[in-house]
């Protein structure tokens, strides 16, 4: 183990498990024994303590009672019931919620991911890596249907997000949780948690995983979810590279519109100088530049408003615009704190923020 995990092993609670296996189910009735029996061998075999958390997603088959059979006879297992069904990113976020453990692994609940890989996952957190996510090298699914979708989906998050792995859409990830504790999720932002992750400074890499036909239902997957994901990643794309600087995005749009008023002006001004009747010889010519004088204000007016509303997102929240790995202090680490309101304290090294860190890192 790390010096920072030796150190988060000292600081947690004896009741808090070191693993949390979160599995979002939907309609996986005739896989859940088969799954848990994976999951439970595997995590008995890594020999330190873990949860296994399953969330029922509104199914309409009998899945939560079958859950709530092996809930009642593991006490490893927390069964989460939603109340319908949200979808897989909700259902991700639920577990991650209420996930205790250093080491979080996320997985789909339909067997097409192989339990036995578990292990693989964590010796690569262990190394030291933060995010570790699943890569289907061989696919064996639908060419047309799934293949192909899914490596256009992958290829342009890779290119606009800057993240360089080859699997964005597996929920078969491992995580430290100190790194997704403090991550939003909406719509299908799942698959976008590599990107999320990478954007407060979270060190990713990825390993080859068996890529299993699902054996009990189809999957839900489609060239329709692709479309779906395109507009997302117009979201994350946002929200990685103008978060805080909104304005410089919608400005850099307005510029363009206000750049061709500009030269229109000034044509009709030499025009106008030279005798002639502007609105007679070019009446369309000056009301194109005026409409994009006035798209030209809008953008900016967007962009100065979008800046108000990012600046209440951060200090509504006492949200950081930065992210630290870790603190050291006095010969303690600990990983992943959101400091701003410790800063201070800190920097003039006060009695309130010793407290503070070691009442959160228990």
């Amino acid at each position: 183990m790390t010096g920072v995990e030796n150190i988060a092993t000292e600081c947690r609670s004896e009741t808090d498990p070191w693993f949390s296996m979160v599995v979002p189910m939907y309609n996986e009735r005739d896989s859940v024994c088969e799954l848990h029996t994976g999951l439970t061998r595997n995590f008995h075999a890594l020999g330190r303590s873990y949860e296994i958390i399953y969330i029922d997603d509104g199914s309409t088959d009998d899945t939560f009672n079958e859950l709530v059979q092996i809930a009642n006879a593991d006490s490893h297992v927390v069964l989460i019931k939603l109340r319908r069904n949200f979808g897989q990113t909700p259902a991700l976020a639920a577990g991650f919620d209420y996930a205790r453990g250093e080491i979080v692994i996320a997985m789909d609940g339909d067997l097409q991911h192989d339990p036995n890989e578990i292990p693989r996952f964590v010796a690569e957190i262990e190394k030291g890596f933060d995010v570790v996510s699943g890569w289907r090298q061989k696919r064996v699914d639908g060419l047309f249907l799934r293949r192909i979708p899914s490596m256009t989906a992958n290829w342009l998050i890779r290119k606009i997000s800057g993240v360089d792995i080859h699997d964005f859409g597996t929920t078969f990830k491992a995580y430290r949780k100190d790194v997704i504790e403090h991550l939003n999720l909406y719509g299908d932002s799942h698959r976008f948690i590599p990107a999320l992750a990478a954007m407060a400074g979270a060190t990713i890499t990825e390993i080859p995983i068996k890529n299993i036909q699902a054996p009990y239902r189809p999957s839900n997957y489609g060239i329709g979810r692709t479309f779906r994901v395109m507009l997302d990643l117009l979201t994350i794309k946002f929200l990685n590279s103008y978060l805080t600087r909104p304005l410089h995005f919608f400005g850099k749009i307005g510029l363009v519109p206000f750049a061709l008023s500009f030269l229109i002006g000034l044509f009709l001004l030499i025009e106008k100088i030279r005798g002639l009747s502007i609105l007679e010889a070019h009446g369309p010519l000056f009301i194109l530049g005026a409409m994009l004088l006035m798209l030209a204000m809008m953008l900016f007016s967007t962009g100065l408003l979008a800046e108000l509303i990012s600046r209440v997102y951060f200090e509504s929240q006492h949200k950081p615009v930065y992210a630290i790995r870790e603190i050291r202090r006095d010969g303690t680490i600990v990983r992943g704190m959101p400091v701003r309101p410790r800063r201070v304290a800190m920097i003039t090294g006060s009695q309130p923020v010793h407290e503070e860190i070691s009442r959160d890192a228990k």
